[in-house]
C-alpha cells in the first residue's frame, strides 16, 4: 500500500514525546541547574547544540531558526565555560533516560527493544542531505542499552523532521521569528505561550504580524487569511512529505511493528505528566489509543 504524508505526522506524535521529556522532565532541569546552567535557556542551548560541537554563535543562530538571536547570544559561547559539548551530550542522554525510567520504562519493558531497533533502522536510513542538526546527532556514538537507543533514535527522527520543516519555511520566505507568529495565527498554539517561550517583545511580535499581513497571509486579528491557510497547509504537507522519507528503510510490516511497539511507550511517557499540553510542537494526543500504522 502507498504511504501518505499523514503517516509521518502520526509517527511524529509517537516519537516526539520520547524525545521531548528532555526539555520538560524536572530531573533534567535540576541536573542542569546543579551543573551551573542557571535559567532554562542556557541548559537548553548547551544540551541541544552540543552535538554540533563548540561552533560559532552564528551557526547556532542559523540552525536554531525561530529563536531570538539575542537569547542565543546570551548563552553561546558562555555555556562552554561550564561544560564541554562532549560532556553535555552524555548528560543530556543520561538525564533523558533517567526520566524515562521514572515513567516505569526500562530496557526490559515489552516493546522497548523492538521500538529501539526499528526506530534506529529508520533514523540511520533517513536522508542526510541539507539536515545539519540531524547530521550532528547522527555522528554521535550509538547507545548500547535499548532505552537509551530508543531515546537517541527519537531525537534523530525529530531533528530530521525539524531540519526539513525549517527548509520548507525558508523556501516559502517565512523568517524564523515570523514562523512562530504564523504558527499561532493557524491556531496551533496560544499566543501568550509562544511570546513567553520564544522571547518576544510586543514590538517584535507586532512587526512580524505586520510583515505577514503585508503578504496577505494574516488578518488584523492575527488569524490566517485564505492565502495564509493555503500556505500553512502546504508547509505542513511538505514537512510531512519530507519526514516520510525517514521510514524509507522499513517495509510496511516493520512500520506496523514499530507503531505497535512505540505507541504504548508514548502513552506511558505522556501519563508521566511532565509533558505540558501546550508545547511549541503542537503535539496531538487524540489518536494514541490506536497503535496501528494504518497501512
Amino acid at each position: 500500500m502507498s504511504r501518505t504524508p499523514g503517516l509521518a505526522r502520526r509517527f511524529f506524535d509517537r516519537y516526539e514525546p520520547v524525545h521531548g521529556i528532555t526539555y520538560f522532565a524536572p530531573g533534567v532541569r535540576s541536573s542542569l541547574d546543579a551543573m551551573g546552567f542557571i535559567g532554562f535557556w542556557r541548559g537548553y542551548f548547551a544540551a541541544r547544540s552540543a552535538p554540533l560541537g563548540q561552533v560559532p554563535v552564528e551557526v547556532v543562530n542559523a540552525i536554531f531558526y525561530n529563536f531570538s538571536t539575542e537569547r542565543v547570544r546570551k548563552a553561546v559561547p558562555a555555556i562552554w565555560d561550564i561544560a564541554s559539548p562532549a560532556e553535555m551530550v552524555q548528560v543530556r542522554q543520561n538525564t533523558a533516560v533517567d526520566a524515562l525510567r521514572g515513567y516505569g520504562l526500562s530496557d526490559d519493558t515489552p516493546g522497548v527493544a523492538e521500538a529501539a531497533e526499528l526506530a534506529g533502522v529508520a533514523a540511520r536510513g533517513a536522508p542526510l542531505d541539507g539536515r545539519p542538526l540531524f547530521a550532528a546527532n547522527l555522528a554521535l556514538p550509538w547507545p548500547d542499552s535499548p532505552l537509551a537507543a530508543l531515546w537517541h533514535a527519537a531525537t534523530l527522527l525529530r531533528e530530521h523532521r525539524g531540519d526539513g520543516h525549517v527548509a520548507t519555511l525558508v523556501s516559502e520566505g517565512i523568517g524564523g521569528r515570523e514562523s512562530n507568529v504564523f504558527h499561532v495565527a493557524a491556531g496551533a498554539v496560544p499566543a501568550d505561550f509562544i511570546k513567553h517561550s520564544r522571547d518576544y517583545s510586543d514590538e517584535e511580535w507586532d512587526a512580524c504580524m505586520h510583515s505577514l499581513a503585508e503578504r496577505g497571509l494574516l488578518t488584523p486579528a492575527c488569524t490566517l487569511t485564505d492565502a495564509g491557510r493555503a500556505l500553512k497547509d502546504h508547509i505542513e504537507l511538505r514537512t510531512d512529505t519530507l519526514a516520510l522519507s525517514a521510514l524509507g528503510a522499513l517495509d510496511d510490516a516493520a512500520v506496523q511493528r514499530l507503531f505497535q511497539a512505540l505507541t504504548p511507550i508514548t502513552r506511558l511517557v505522556i501519563a508521566g505528566g511532565d509533558l505540558p499540553v501546550a508545547t511549541p510542537m503542537a503535539l496531538r494526543r487524540d489518536e494514541l489509543d490506536d497503535d496501528s500504522a494504518g497501512l
